[in-house]
């Protein structure tokens, strides 16, 4: 059975300890069998956790018998004891995978084993994360990063998409969609999915073969563009072009273009007056119903509860020293 150890630090975020508690514990093989063993492990007897206090019932011997090691957030984000992140880095020169959940992007880049490696984290918190670790490529943009051994999300719900990823990787899609049945919530929310923050550009991978493609698209996106003509543009097939999309991107060519015009209306939903059917035309959106769906599926909210939301707030505040909440 795969065992994965949650670490309890004190401060820990309620929601950010139980999202992996929680959604490996759904997980059950055609069987019936429980797909996973979980610990919570701490490194004292007890642990502030908000409201209350929890008495870990494993010690940071737990990470040494873990396959995976689950770093919820944190409210404070000062440093974690030398002791667990010793632990941490013992556990990863022995191949355990690790995860963190929201501002536990914190102490997992404490350990040094981020550096080098493209993050992500809540966005109240990802300038911060990029200021006191200039080393980790922290990308606002994402749900969740999966380097392979390595694995950070956003806040809150993010955690979720993370564990139910880690359940595919795991056992596959049947047993991660029972969980998320469970879980009353999709599986196939795709890590490079916005958070609901405003981006100047969708999430792309520096240094690959579609790079020029990326950004012409990028700077095209508000033409009516065919997959045809995008495969003309590359050079290759329409085909091809859809494959080697899926392998570098996780998404479509098409899809890829809807969420680069999302994030220009948001950033024009945040910086001017304008309508929003105005807006829908000038991102590239031939209806403004059309664009409307889209942006609430994209974001998760309209594009005027987006406008309130984000014009309300005054981006001279820094939010990052406290994060309350995942």
């Amino acid at each position: 059975m795969h065992t994965v150890a949650v670490l309890a630090l004190d401060d820990v975020i309620p929601f950010d300890l139980a999202t992996p508690i929680e959604v490996f514990s759904w997980a059950r093989l055609p069987d019936g069998r429980p797909a996973y063993q979980v610990r919570v492990c701490g490194v004292t007897p007890s642990v502030a956790a908000g409201a209350f206090a929890l008495q870990p019932p494993y010690g940071l011997e737990a990470l040494a018998e873990a396959d995976t090691i689950v770093l919820p957030g944190c409210r404070d984000l000062r440093p974690a004891p030398d002791q667990a992140l010793d632990a941490i880095r013992a556990a990863a020169a022995r191949g355990t995978r690790i995860a963190s959940i929201c501002v536990g992007a914190f102490v997992f880049a404490a350990t040094g084993l981020l550096d080098g490696h493209r993050a992500t984290t809540h966005w109240y918190a990802a300038d911060l994360l990029a200021e006191r670790h200039p080393e980790i490529e922290v990308d606002p943009n994402v749900l969740y990063v999966d380097n392979g051994q390595f694995l950070t999300s956003a806040g809150a719900a993010a955690g979720l998409d993370l564990c139910l990823h880690l359940v595919r990787r795991d056992y596959g899609s049947a047993v991660a969609a029972d969980a998320a049945r469970t879980a009353v919530m999709p599986l196939e929310r795709e890590g490079g999915q916005a958070q609901f923050i405003v981006h100047d550009q969708p999430p792309s991978p520096r240094g690959s073969e579609l790079e020029p493609l990326l950004r012409w698209m990028e700077e095209h996106c508000t033409r009516d563009l065919t997959l045809e003509q995008l495969a003309a543009q590359a050079g290759t097939s329409p085909r091809t072009l859809s494959r080697r999309f899926r392998e570098q991107t996780g998404t479509t060519p098409l899809q890829w273009l809807l969420r680069s015009r999302i994030r220009r209306a948001q950033s024009l939903l945040e910086a001017t007056s304008q309508p929003v059917d105005r807006i829908a035309g000038r991102v590239g959106f031939g209806s403004p119903t059309a664009f409307r769906e889209r942006f609430k599926r994209v974001v998760g909210t309209t594009p005027h509860a987006y406008r309130a939301a984000f014009r309300r707030a005054d981006p001279t505040v820094r939010r990052t020293d406290r994060v309350a909440g995942g």
